[in-house]
């Protein structure tokens, strides 16, 4: 059996392409992704249930309500745990060129790790929906930016010392020059995790631990996204309609499988997020870890 300190699950669970392989049920279209969570916590691998947690990319772009999570908690059993995004308002320091940004496009961000702005509007529904039992790390994903290292980590710094202690959070950079001593200590001095990221332009999962030299956190995660040096539109279009598995990774598997035995055998908790654009069919991704760590394969 694999470790029960070790949760796995998909970035999301509203895919149509797992129709017929996670998905039984026949659902309406304008209710499969409210509706299909709680089959997708009932899936079994082996006899046993193969997801124990989820991500929830959507809270990227705006914050959960109290009302929709306790909808989730009508869906997921006792032991599960979903991994929320945080709301991009609160992660970005100056808006991207983009329509959806209206306005605000290409502008500084003045609620940039804003700790009262995230108490209030990301943190009060998981309080009000009671939702705390269920809450895996918060996931902080930093997309790249020009902002060094310095400044990026004092800011960090002091907006972890303020934030309540009574959840997990886990910071995703995707600047691989942010890598290194002064970012890995104020995770540390924190108890927050790092995200091991396969994507894009970061380096190998392997290569993100030699710089990082330890955990800093009695948990970690690791999100498995993208394929190396290949970009989000040309893996979403390899991927699509991610019901098989396209290509698969064996380096990214090896080091996953490596990252998780060592944070097993510090007793620390994981969670290994997979996505579908990294080797097609995120399922099937994980069906592959497990096989692999059940049989002692590195």
């Amino acid at each position: 059996m694999v470790s029960p300190l070790v949760r796995f699950g998909t970035s999301t669970w509203t895919y149509e392409g797992w129709q017929g392989q996670v998905y039984l049920k026949q659902y309406a279209k304008t209710t499969f992704a409210r509706e299909c969570l709680g089959e997708y916590c009932q899936y079994l691998y082996k006899g046993e249930p193969l997801f124990r947690t989820v991500g929830n990319d959507s809270t990227f772009y705006r914050p959960p309500t109290a009302n929709q999570l306790r909808h989730y908690l009508k869906q997921i059993p006792e032991d599960f745990e979903i991994c929320f995004k945080v709301w991009e308002s609160i992660t970005i320091p100056t808006f991207a060129k983009h329509a959806r940004y209206g306005a605000h496009a290409g502008q500084p961000n003045p609620r940039f790790l804003d700790v009262q702005l995230f108490k209030d509007l990301v943190l009060m529904p998981y309080r009000e929906a009671k939702f705390r039992p269920h809450t895996g790390p918060f996931l902080f994903e930093f997309q790249r930016h020009g902002m060094g290292s310095e400044e990026f980590c004092t800011r960090l710094d002091a907006f972890f010392g303020q934030l309540p202690k009574d959840f997990q959070y886990a910071v995703e950079i995707r600047n691989a020059g942010l890598l290194g001593p002064e970012y890995r200590n104020i995770l540390e001095r924190h108890g927050i995790a790092h995200v091991y990221n396969h994507w894009s332009y970061m380096p190998s999962l392997g290569e993100q631990h030699q710089r990082m030299e330890r955990f800093t956190a009695p948990f970690t995660v690791l999100r498995l996204l993208t394929p190396l040096k290949m970009t989000y539109e040309a893996a979403k279009k390899r991927a699509e309609p991610y019901n098989k598995i396209v290509g698969e990774l064996p380096e990214m598997r090896r080091e996953t499988v490596k990252l998780v035995r060592k944070a097993v055998g510090d007793n620390r908790r994981v969670y290994v997020l997979v996505n579908n654009r990294s080797e097609g069919n995120a399922p099937l991704t994980i069906q592959a870890l497990m096989n692999a760590l059940q049989a002692g394969v590195s």
